[in-house]
This record gives C-alpha cells, structure tokens and sequence, in this order.
C-alpha cells in the first residue's frame, strides 16, 4: 500500500501538523480513509461541504460543466458566473457581485472597495477597525486585518491601515473611529477565534454608529454565510444589513471560490479597478451555482437551525459526564466545545481512533463544523464516540 504519509513529509511544505487520516471518498457526513475505516466528519472541510460530502446535485453540475466549458477570461459572458450572481444577490440585501477565489481574495476584495469608496465620499481616508482574534485570511493584508499575534510575528514589517479593538464592544470601536476611519470589517461570530458570539444587540450599535459617521459596514462571512448560522446569510440571525459581505467556504460546497457583495451604496469599482483570471470560472460557478440552489431549495438553513440545537443539547447533555466541559456555545451549526484544562492535543487523536473528526482551534478549545446536511441519527452516533473519546483522553 502507498504510504501517503511518508510522501506528505517528502513533498509537501510543513505548513499544518495534519491528523494521520487520509482521506479518500466521502458522501453526506461521512468519510473513509485509505484503510477503509469510517469517520462521521464534524469538520466539512473548516465549514466546506455544507450540503454534504459527493452531493449529487453538485456533482452532476460539475460532470456536465466539465463536458462543456472549463474556464474563459472575464473578457467575455459565461452562463454559470451569472446565474450565480443571480442567486446570491436575489436571495440577499445586496446589490452587485465579484467573484474570485478564496475568502481571503473576497476580504481584499471589500477592502479594496472601502478603500476606493473613502477616497470619492471622505476625502481619502483608508483606516479599517478590525476585532481582535479575528481571521480574515492569509495574505500580508489579511494578516494585519487579523489581530492575532501568531499570525503576525514571522510576517514583519506588517502592512498598515487596520485598527484593532475588543470583539463585542461597541465603545471601543467609537473611540478607535477617526477622520480616517472608513469602514468597520468583523465577523458575525468570530469562528476560528474561539467561536466568539456577540451580544443581540452589539451588530445593530455597529451598523447604526456607521450610519452615523458614514462608514462602510463590511461583515466577513467566509464562515458564516450560507446556512452556517441557521440563516442563509449570518447577518440575517442578527437583524442587521451590512454594505459588503465576503462569502468563500460554504459558497463552492468543495470547490474553492469567494466573492464580495455591496449595495448600491458602496458599488464604487469601475473596470480596471479589480479583476481576476480565475475569478468566476465556469466549472467553479456551476458548482457553487448548484450547492447554492439547493440550498436555498431545500431549505438547508432552517435545517442546520434544527440540528445545531440538537447537537448543541446534545453536547450539553454530556457535561453531567465529563465536568471537564467547561462551556458549549454556538449558533447553528458552529458550535465551540470548551474544556476546563488543554486537553484538545488528546482528545484529537482519541476521536480519531473513534471514527469522528474534529477541528481544534485553542488548545482547551474544538470547534464543530458539521455538513448542514447532518442528521440528528449521525449527531446520536457522534456523541457515543465524543464520549469514549472523553474518556480515553483522560485516561
């Protein structure tokens, strides 16, 4: 047998220490690795595969694309690109649409935008008010928009035009705003920073204090968007209406794509302002045109309201066992599970060895991700491997 392993370590930059699964066939939550052994996938690929592993939908749009047109430039019209404009900006509060290829593109995107809109409606000004432990991506700009030391330190000298307050108060982000201050970029709920969830009210003081100032209002929804909270789109589970969001992730459902989103206030990019080779591919867009769709189809969102509530009573319902769990929080279908002492670096393996994949972000900290599309059956059957995986790890 191939020991992918072994050509991992021989090829592959060392850029992330992986979990000794490899990963070859999926369908709906579940995976199977080279061995033949089968995981429930609690990770969707860091919130991937929202409507399932090899869906069908997708896969019959990808197979009937592929026969037709891989890619053009954006020098000309394609089908796909458009019909998934369509569907974004019809089932949002939002206007126009770029599409390109990853979240971080999508962030730089809207960054790109604010920074344009500031110079034609405030004289010029560029600086954009960022949370602390965000992730906004991982290019140098990203990095300085992500106000997280780690991602930071190797990288100096970091690009400037970002300021950094508290996540979840408003105060904060009224004394960082300045004449240069042109847009407040966040996310609704900070997911690899811990699954940081703001109070009800502390999204609707940030759209009115940019009202008041005339600021953009930008919500980073690489996570978040498409079902992931319940809602289509995360800012509909807190009642606000941004001026940009960034979608990635979930958009493809496995293929990778992004785009950001503005209303007619903050549509200011005029051609030669941005662009993209890749961007709006027609294989990448009949893909996410087809996740999309049945999505919006089927009703996804409101069935990840009804499973994240589930496993979120499930996991609760498990810290009468193991009082190590300090805290379950979430919405939807991203769910934080914390634990009083750093016992991840265990637990990770011992889920492994009992057929269930998790995603560790702090060390007393991992986070759930499920395919929008799981059961309440599969969540069952997670919580009986969550906990002999518990008690393994605290062996």
């Amino acid at each position: 047998m191939t020991d992918y392993r072994a050509m991992e370590s021989k090829y592959y930059m060392h850029v992330v220490n992986r979990q000794p699964v490899v990963i070859v066939r999926g369908e709906g939550t579940r995976v199977w690795d080279d061995e033949g052994k089968e995981y429930l996938d609690f990770t969707a690929g860091w919130a991937v595969n929202n409507v399932g592993h090899a869906n069908k939908a997708m896969a019959e749009a990808i197979a009937e694309q592929a026969h037709t047109l891989l890619q053009t430039s954006n020098q000309f019209f394609t089908v796909p690109q458009l019909e998934l404009a369509e569907v974004l900006v019809e089932n949002s509060v939002l206007d126009k649409i770029f599409l390109c290829n990853s979240g971080t593109e999508a962030n730089e995107g809207a960054v790109k935008l604010a920074r344009k809109w500031g110079r034609l409606n405030k004289n010029g000004p560029g600086e954009i008010i960022t949370a602390y432990n965000s992730f906004h991506g991982r290019t140098m700009n990203m990095v300085a928009a992500t106000a997280q030391p780690k991602y930071q330190e190797a990288w100096a000298p970091i690009p400037t035009g970002f300021v950094h307050v508290d996540f979840n108060d408003l105060d904060q982000i009224k004394a960082a705003t300045t004449d240069d201050t042109v847009a407040v970029m966040l996310e609704p709920i900070q997911s690899e920073g811990g699954v940081n969830i703001p109070s009800p009210e502390y999204l609707k003081g940030v759209r009115a204090w940019c009202d008041e100032k005339n600021l953009l209002f930008i919500l980073d929804e690489v996570t978040t968007g498409l079902g992931r909270l319940g809602t289509l789109f995360g800012y509909e589970a807190f009642g606000v209406e941004p001026d940009v969001i960034t979608l990635a992730k979930g958009l493809g459902g496995g293929v990778p794509i992004g785009a950001f989103l503005c209303n007619e206030r903050a549509n200011v990019l005029e051609p030669g302002d941005h662009g993209s080779t890749f961007g709006g591919n027609a294989l990448t867009c009949a893909a996410a045109n087809a996740s999309t769709r049945y999505m919006v189809d089927n009703n996804i969102a409101a069935h990840a309201a009804e499973v994240g509530d589930y496993l979120m009573a499930s996991l609760k319902g498990l810290q009468s066992k193991h009082e190590i769990i300090s805290d379950v929080r979430g919405m939807g279908c991203l769910i934080g599970l914390e634990f009083s002492t750093d016992i991840a670096a265990a637990l990770l393996p011992a889920c492994n060895a009992e057929g269930l994949l998790l995603n560790v972000t702090r060390p007393n900290l991992v986070r759930w991700l499920p395919p929008l599309t799981v059961t309440k059956e599969e969540i069952d059957e997670a919580m009986v491997r969550l906990d002999r995986a518990l008690d393994a790890a605290k062996a």
